[in-house]
């Protein structure tokens, strides 16, 4: 009988300890993310962006902001098949309808942004960066359909004029740097010049491998190939992602570098920290960069190393991922992420702009455009 009591005693010590350690663990990550939460939180902050004044543009249009609108763009068709969607919510027609019109207009439309033109508007930074965004966003379109549009054609046709023959920026487009990272500083024109060989290479029907367009692009993945060693690891990511869409951007050393680079990059809990990424840039009201990990720098690390041809199932994608799956707001569908210009309120609508990239890549990252590439991917030598 003794012997039974000490055995209770010893279960109900132990007991009783294990739920003290699981008290003091951090919780669970939980099984999934939430698509429709996502869809909800791009989705309206889409539509506050073509509301706010501020992106007002010539002919009722709205500027495409690399913070909201190109990574809207980008993920959002991306939750269709998961939420049984049969066509694009109203904020991406609206968008699509937008960037159609200024397509269309390109001689007669004001440029986003007119002081930026300088007298030379066929090398100007706003037209440089507003050509590309254009050809992105349609031809990533026109490839889910299969076949290139109208619109999508006029798009690269209003691109090619732009495109530098000569000089240290010879095969890619000027690009606009406000000195405000991570899309406008003065290295941005290597994440630019990436999402133009983004664009390039998911047009449909082997646009990219037609004789005239490979002739064009050559001194584009040459471009890139030349910020590969000297571009921040935010913008390299960018860089490889762009590799797997057009030939000859990176030899298999230098791929294997950004890979490694970005693996040792990546913190204790999985995730990486925009911060981190960004070289010794200083924000501008001089307060420390967050050395946190957030959602744009994790979505975007881990969908270009899937995009890359890593698989799912290695390691540092596998907690890249569930860092995301960890860290998604279930009550709002976003991943959070900050400014590393100045301390911002992260609940003020400006504030939120970073977050609005973060969801995006989170959902390209977690999506089949994430990680079925992964699965097929052939990285180009």
């Amino acid at each position: 009988m003794k012997r039974t009591i000490l055995t209770l005693t010893t279960f109900s010590a132990l007991f009783v300890s294990g739920l003290v350690m699981l008290a003091s663990e951090p919780a669970a990550p939980t099984a999934s993310w939430d698509a429709r939460a996502a869809a909800a939180y791009l989705d309206g902050r889409q539509d506050w962006w073509m509301t706010w004044p501020t992106a007002n543009r010539d002919h009722d249009t709205q500027c495409v902001s690399c913070h909201t609108a190109l990574p809207y763009a980008l993920a959002r068709p991306m939750l269709r098949a998961p939420l049984a969607e049969h066509d694009a919510s109203p904020p991406e027609r609206k968008m699509l309808a937008d960037v159609i019109k200024r397509v269309r207009m390109w001689n007669d439309i004001e440029p986003f942004y007119p002081d930026q033109t300088r007298g030379l508007p066929k090398t100007s930074e706003s037209r440089g960066t507003e050509a590309i965004l254009n050809a992105v966003i349609l031809s990533t379109r026109d490839a889910r359909a299969g076949v290139m549009s109208e619109e999508g054609r006029q798009a690269f046709e209003n691109l090619w004029p732009l495109q530098f023959k000569t000089g240290e920026r010879a095969g890619g487009w000027a690009w606009l740097d406000f000195h405000n990272e991570p899309w406008e500083a003065p290295g941005s024109q290597y994440f630019g010049n990436a999402v133009a060989a983004i664009a390039i290479g998911s047009a449909p029907g082997g646009y990219a491998s037609t004789p005239a367009i490979a002739e064009r692009v050559k001194p584009l993945a040459a471009f890139l190939r030349g910020g590969a060693d000297k571009a921040t690891l935010l913008n390299r990511a960018m860089i490889l992602w762009a590799s797997t869409k057009i030939p000859d951007v990176l030899t298999t050393e230098l791929r294997q570098q950004i890979i490694s680079d970005l693996t040792g990059k990546q913190q204790a809990d999985g995730g990486w920290a925009t911060a981190s990424l960004v070289a010794d840039w200083k924000r501008n009201d001089k307060t420390p960069l967050d050395p946190d990990a957030d959602g744009y720098a994790t979505g975007l690390a881990t969908f270009a190393l899937e995009q890359a041809g890593v698989p799912a199932s290695d390691p540092v994608v596998a907690r890249g991922r569930a860092w995301l799956v960890a860290h998604q707001n279930h009550t709002t569908g976003q991943w959070t992420a900050v400014s590393v210009n100045k301390q911002r309120d992260p609940a003020s609508d400006i504030g939120k702009f970073m977050s609005d990239a973060a969801t995006a890549y989170a959902v390209l990252a977690l999506s089949d455009a994430g990680h079925t590439a992964a699965q097929r991917s052939s990285p180009a030598k």
